[in-house]
Order: C-alpha cells, then structure tokens, then sequence
C-alpha cells in the first residue's frame, strides 16, 4: 500500500508517495503557484509524475497552513500568498478518482498525525505538540482525540499570550508566544543587537549582513560560549519554559513533543528548558513531564500528511 502526503506552503509545495512503514518512496517539489489558475496543472503535474514513478496511492493526505475544516477538507481561513485557496475543497483539486479519499489539515495538526502513527506519540492519549520554526504552531490529543475546539482554531498554542504588553504578534495580538520563542524572534534579537555593535562573535560575522545570523548560527554560537548568544538563547527559553509550564497545568498531558526546525538544536535547548519547565510544574504535577523531540525526521511534510490517512479520526 502507498500513500500520497502533499504539504502546500508558502514557497513550495512538495509531494510524495509513502509506505506503510512511513517512508518515502518518491517526492516531487514545486514552487508555490501565484494563482489559481497556475495552481492546478502544476500540482496535478507533479501527482501524475508520482504515479507513474509508483502506483495508484490507496489515500491522499494534504497538510496546509491557516484554518482547514477536516470533515470537508475545506480552506477556511488562508491569509498571505496563498489566500486564493480560501474557499476551496482540498480534496477537489487533487484529480484522483472518487473512491481515493482525501484527508486534510493544517500543518502542526499534521505533524501531530505523523507523530501519532510512526513517531513519538504512538500509544499515548495525552500529547502537546509544539512546532517551533519561523512561527510557533501546536496541537493536543486529549484522550486520544485531536482537540479542535467550538470553531476549529484550538492547538494555536504560538498565539497565547505570555506578555499582556508584548511585541505586536502577525495575529494581531501583543505578547504571543511566539513573539518570543520562535526564529524571527531569536533572529530579531540578533540582528538589532549587531545592528547596535554589541560584542559577540555574531557582530564579528554579520556586522555587514546582520540578516544572515540566523537561528541556527545563534544557537552555534552559544554553545560554543558566546555571552550575547547565550543570553538570547537563555532569555528565550525562560519565557517558552514558562509556557510550556502553564500548559502542563492545562492540559495534564503524558508528553511534549518538540518539532520544527528550531528543534534540531537538540540538547542544547532540550536540557535548559526541560530543567525550566520541571522546576515551575512539578510542585503541583508531583512528577516530571518528559520533553521529547519529534521521531518522523521528514522535515518536507510529506510523512505527516500521508499519515493522515492512518491516524484515527476523532
């Protein structure tokens, strides 16, 4: 049996044909059309070339960023480039016959999927999920069923507030999580700290181009002692720790899963914010919650939306 994952994003839309175990078999990626009009042939483009590369797949899952109903698979909410698949019906758009099903959600719903059915979260009926990369995404499963809430918006967990007179959030809100802990957040402190000519191994590197010290070569840069680094790294995962703790008491969950591409820094944000989190929650919890970091690896999302195919519906 082979899947069909799909993730559509804000550059590029990649595709690829899965097997049971979770890996791929082929993958195509295409730039991100402007329009619709250019939209369909270039996706049904890349579908046909995967048929032929392997089989007729026995399910399409289809990850997309903002808000996607999962019973229609409908766009609801899309703003930015993509904003001419608001109204639209993923599942009429892949060309494949009727009795293939297609399932749809939005990409930190699909990541969760993923981890449900190869990853991290298999056997567990209470995980939080964070994505950490440009943004902050997340989702729960409470008691065994992705909590979706009264519209459908629930598991934004980058959008709750951690500073009521925060910086101005891209969802309009001030103080987000995400204003906080994300890459553009780190990226931010970085750049206007090279910008003033503070000492640090980053103004050395990028006092021409601060826009290149990017998330990763910050967290480099601390662990190899870097103070200013150091100290934008540990500020950050104060204020997630924090979070992350009031969530626990929230939602009581088994694990948390860390994904995203801000993850790959591994135990250096691990162990920090790990101790952050046990030292404000564990007085109430009386127990520790593990920190893990997401098991599927495909950083392309095409595992995860072909696990929506598997993953239990709720």
């Amino acid at each position: 049996m082979v899947l069909l994952g799909i993730d559509i994003g804000g550059a590029q839309i990649k595709a690829g044909m899965v097997d049971e175990e979770g890996a791929i078999l082929a993958s195509r990626t295409i730039d991100t059309p402007a329009d619709m009009e250019s939209f369909l042939p270039s996706l049904h483009g890349a579908i046909r070339w995967l048929l032929e590369a392997t089989a007729l797949p026995a399910g399409v899952g289809v990850g997309c960023k903002g808000i996607i109903n999962p019973d229609s698979t409908m766009v609801e909410i899309l703003p930015g480039m993509l904003h001419y698949l608001e109204g639209q019906r993923l599942s009429d758009l892949i060309g494949l016959p009727l009795d293939v099903p297609v399932f749809a959600d939005n990409d930190a719903r699909v990541a969760m999927a993923g981890e449900m059915v190869w990853g991290a979260a298999r056997g567990h009926e209470d995980v939080l999920m964070l994505t950490l990369g440009m943004g902050v995404g997340g989702a729960v499963l409470a008691h065994g069923h992705v909590l979706r809430g009264h519209t459908g918006v629930a598991g934004h967990l980058g959008h709750m507030t951690i500073d009521a007179d925060g910086p101005l959030c891209a969802c309009g809100n001030r103080g987000c999580l995400e204003t906080a802990f994300s890459a553009r957040a780190l990226e931010g402190e970085a750049w206007a700290a090279v910008h003033r000519g503070c000492a640090s191994t980053l103004t050395r590197l990028f006092r021409e181009q601060p826009q290149l010290a990017t998330c990763r070569t910050i967290f480099q840069a601390a662990s190899e002692g870097d103070e200013l680094s150091r100290a934008i790294v540990s500020q950050a995962i104060h204020k997630l720790g924090a979070a992350i703790a009031g969530l626990l008491h929230v939602f009581d969950p088994e694990i948390v899963i860390l994904g995203g591409h801000v993850a790959d820094a591994g135990e250096d944000l691990l162990v920090p914010l790990q101790e952050e989190v046990w030292s404000r929650s564990r007085g109430l919890l009386g127990r520790e919650v593990p920190l893990v970091e997401q098991q599927v690896a495909d950083k392309s999302g095409i595992v995860g939306a072909a696990s929506l195919v598997m993953a239990p519906r709720a």
